[in-house]
């Protein structure tokens, strides 16, 4: 059994097959948000995706909170991102479909917050 749970640390695997993922002691920024509801109240629940521009999809996923706010820390350095939301199967109380009103790059120096709103419209 003991084997079993080592087999699984990532400190264990080789370096391919180790998540990419920061060690608790590694500089990091922290992309800090807000979801905006077309009434502009927060908005609980929504996917964020958050990518850099390189990338075509997502490195990162999380959720907002009950306060439509959520954070994700990325690597210190210099960097830039997008960030947008997931919308597939949220509606208004009423039923229509919401969108996002658009994608939020991100420019990254060093190791610092960056706070940013992603506004939904209808």
């Amino acid at each position: 059994m003991v084997f079993f749970f080592a087999a699984l640390d990532p400190h264990v695997l080789p370096a391919s097959a180790a998540p990419d993922k920061l060690k608790p002691t590694d500089p990091y920024a922290l992309i800090f948000g807000t979801v905006w509801g077309p009434d502009n109240r927060p908005v609980y629940g929504i996917t964020v995706r958050i990518r850099r521009v390189s990338d075509k999809k997502p490195k990162w996923e999380v959720y907002s909170d009950h306060s439509g706010e959520f954070a994700q820390r990325v690597p210190a350095g210099k960097a830039d991102y997008v960030v947008g939301a997931d919308l597939k199967h949220v509606k208004t109380t009423d039923g229509q479909v919401l969108h996002l009103a658009e994608e939020v790059p991100v420019h990254v120096e060093y190791d610092e917050r960056v706070d940013i709103g992603l506004h939904l419209t209808k």
